[in-house]
């Protein structure tokens, strides 16, 4: 085994060869004046990718995310999102703080969000309660294990959505893994979203950087809400640079990625004490629960310390839940040694007990 099998997430990745030399022979400028060319093309060619008419690079998704909120929204708004949403466990109530808005979350068994869930809480404006400002939906949906809303779901909410003038927001962090997954390209599986924020820096491999695209009405504003939050960078054409390569290339290997999350949730399936969906593995993220952990045996943050014992990175949620994220620095092998470290872990960790 290597000495680090790390499945803690796809934001662990190193930029490759060809980006380092990219970023060392960057063209640069001062990009809050709008002078830096590499950060130029960049934004270009994801509105481009996505169909639109402006985009802007952020430093995360989260900034991406909270900019697109306080661009759609006003003060005294809701948010819809899923009730695992990013945005609401993740983002340090940056909706709250930044845009004034209150995010009401909405339960989807399998985390992906249907109009028939959604309906029930949006909220016209009015003087007895909060009115519905946006809808955001997210694209792979992170903590439900990675799954996917598929484009005839999508599309029943854009039209209801669209009745009622409701813009909508993509959490589209893992956007690409959805397309390749559902075989659907990334311009008609967002096409009817006000905003789409995508990162460069998960499993397209950029060491940093998010990307948000719109109308150039809406971008425009964004830069301003980006200089509010301190994301706007002076010769991040060094940045740029690694994502226009992951932005090319990351998307044409993502299906690796998913054929070896799959070989880990078929793995982790025949092993006693474990709890998965197969089912829900339907991109690069794997969620398994340990039953037993609700009654006194293996928990959790156990198994994340017994498997880095044995060189394997994994994220402990709670008492009973383990995420793995397979990604472009985990190779086929390094798989097969981590399902192997896992059933080690497991056995000796319920045996212990």
């Amino acid at each position: 085994m290597p000495a680090i099998i790390d499945l803690r997430s796809d934001t662990v990745t190193r930029p490759s060869a060809e980006m380092r030399a990219a970023m060392a022979a960057a063209e640069v400028g001062d990009d809050v004046y709008g002078e830096d060319p590499t950060v130029n093309l960049l934004e270009r060619r994801a509105a481009e990718v996505f169909n639109r008419e402006a985009a802007v690079f952020v430093p995360s998704g989260t900034m991406g995310n909270q900019i697109a909120i306080r661009v759609h929204t006003q003060p005294g708004q809701e948010v819809i999102a899923e009730s695992r949403a990013h945005i609401l466990d993740w983002e340090m109530a940056t909706t709250a703080v930044f845009s004034g808005c209150l995010i009401r979350s909405v339960t989807a068994a399998n985390g992906v969000l249907t109009w028939k869930e959604i309906e029930p809480f949006v909220y016209p404006p009015g003087p007895m309660r909060a009115q519905t400002g946006l809808i955001a939906i997210e694209n792979t949906h992170n903590l439900a294990g990675g799954r996917c809303s598929r484009l005839d779901v999508l599309e029943q909410i854009w039209g209801e959505a669209k009745a009622r003038n409701i813009p909508l927001h993509l959490d589209g962090a893992r956007i690409f893994n959805a397309a390749v997954a559902l075989g659907t390209d990334v311009r008609i599986l967002t096409r009817g979203f006000d905003a789409v924020m995508f990162c460069l820096s998960k499993g397209l491999g950029a060491p940093v950087g998010s990307m948000l695209v719109g109308s150039q009405e809406s971008i425009d504003r964004a830069r301003i809400y980006r200089k509010a939050l301190g994301g706007a960078m002076r010769q991040v054409g060094v940045l740029a640079a690694a994502g226009l390569i992951a932005l090319e290339q990351g998307p044409k290997r993502l299906h690796e990625d998913h054929a070896n999350a799959r070989l880990l949730a078929e793995a982790l399936s025949h092993i006693d004490g474990v709890a998965i969906n197969l089912k829900s593995v339907e991109t690069n993220i794997v969620i398994f629960r340990l039953p037993g952990a609700l009654t006194g045996g293996l928990t959790a943050p156990e198994l994340e310390a017994r498997l880095k014992e044995r060189g394997v990175l994994a994220n402990s949620f709670g008492k009973d839940a383990v995420r793995l994220v397979t990604h472009l620095d985990v190779s086929r092998a390094a798989c097969i040694d981590a399902a192997e470290a896992l059933a080690e872990a497991i056995e000796a960790g319920v045996a212990a007990k």
